[in-house]
């Protein structure tokens, strides 16, 4: 039986209460009010005292009508309104002291008013579409959250622990999956990438997860999982492309847990997972990796499964580009590689909350991608293989994931 266990601040079901952190950007001031303040008494004075210097011959105080334009881009409704307060009578005052024929000053009172309404109206219809945009990204957030499984995960074989943290910046929204299946086989357990971004994206990992869910306890071979897969991204894309959506194919990891210390693994044109065992981290060779999903027919290869070996008290980690194409502001790519070999001693939960936060710190909090991560554990009610011989060079223990 699988158990799922889901952390309290991510409760599902429940409706929030408040709106979200997007929402919350969206209408919030980048321009503090006493900043806004400062600017507009020292911009208001620099002007006025510029208008006086140069007199009749150039008008300087008519311009400001244009400060609530420039206010609403960044501040909310009421510290536009407030710039607009303040920049009126200043215009108004401005203009009938200069005096003039009485047209020339009605059309100069209308126009400055006009001018600071339109600002107004401007920075409403900004916030308003900015929390549009927020809240459909919320819920494409959302959405993706639903679809995929609350982690960790254990079952008879392994224990899996995992992150997801999904970009969430309009149509960037990406589609990287991952499921844990027990099925009578064992336990089967996929990560992908859905090439693209955006609802289409989720749309396609969708479907492969559904079916991945359906093949993991249906077929006993792990091939015969894949090519499941593989066809309903294929029906989902015959249909995608009927009704003018492109076609997409899936990047994924499939792997097979027997319980007997060994494991299956299919590999579709994704990341190589990585191996931390004895103090090592490295790389796991796969050595027949084929096409993504959704792109068989361009290939005459078959899927092949390979067998590898799952040390007892190893750790695999398995997870998407968005860990590896990670930049910082220099444009550098995240040594990921560089990082583990630190890390080798901690534990799976702990592994990934350090990964997480140093890809955060190492891209200075700006992520153009998805980033999924999976550990895997052999537990305890799962069957024993052979230990590793005692003094054994700590590198066979990544050595044991090459193909046999």
């Amino acid at each position: 039986m699988t158990i799922g266990v889901e952390r309290l601040s991510t409760a599902r079901g429940a409706e929030p209460l408040v709106p979200d952190a997007g929402e919350r950007a969206a209408v919030a001031a980048r321009i503090g009010t006493p900043t806004l303040i400062g600017a507009l008494a020292l911009l208001s004075l620099i002007v006025v005292g510029l208008d006086v210097l140069t007199g009749e011959d150039l008008r300087l105080i008519p311009l400001l009508v244009v400060v609530p334009a420039l206010v609403s881009v960044f501040c909310t409704v009421r510290q536009t309104v407030a710039a607009a307060a303040w920049i009126m009578p200043i215009v108004v005052v401005s203009r009938l002291v200069s005096g003039g024929a009485f047209w020339d000053i009605t059309s100069g009172v209308c126009f400055t008013v006009l001018a600071c309404a339109l600002g107004v109206g401007a920075c409403s219809l900004r916030i308003r579409h900015a929390t549009e945009v927020a809240r459909l990204r919320s819920a494409a957030v959302a959405l993706q959250r639903q679809i995929l499984r609350p982690l960790p995960v254990l079952t008879d074989q392994v224990l899996v622990e995992g992150i997801y943290a999904p970009i969430e910046e309009d149509r960037l929204v990406g589609g990287d999956i991952y499921e844990v299946v027990q099925s009578p086989y064992g336990t089967r357990v996929i990560i992908g990438d859905v090439q693209g971004k955006g609802l289409a994206a989720i749309g396609a990992g969708f479907a492969a997860l559904g079916a991945f869910r359906e093949a993991a306890i249906r077929e006993p071979a792990l091939t015969g999982v894949v090519d499941a897969v593989e066809d309903a991204v294929a029906r989902h894309n015959a249909f995608s492309a009927q009704t003018g959506e492109i076609e997409r194919f899936v990047t994924a990891l499939v792997l097979g847990f027997d319980g007997d210390g060994r494991v299956q693994a299919v590999n579709c044109g994704h990341l190589p997972p990585r191996l931390l065992h004895d103090g090592v981290a490295a790389p796991v060779p796969l050595l027949r990796t084929s096409v993504p999903l959704g792109m068989a027919e361009l290939s005459n290869e078959a899927r092949v499964a390979e067998w590898l070996d799952f040390p007892s008290g190893a750790t695999l980690l398995m997870f998407t580009d968005g860990v590896t194409e990670a930049r910082d502001t220099s444009g550098a790519f995240y040594p990921l590689d560089a990082r583990l070999s630190s890390w080798t001693r901690l534990g799976a939960r702990e592994l990934l909350d350090t990964l997480h936060t140093d890809l955060e710190d190492f891209s200075g909090g700006v992520r153009r991608d998805d980033i999924a991560a999976l550990t895997l554990r052999r537990s305890s009610s799962g069957s024993r293989s052979r230990p590793l011989a005692v003094g054994a060079d700590a590198r066979r223990a990544a050595e044991a994931f090459s193909g046999r």
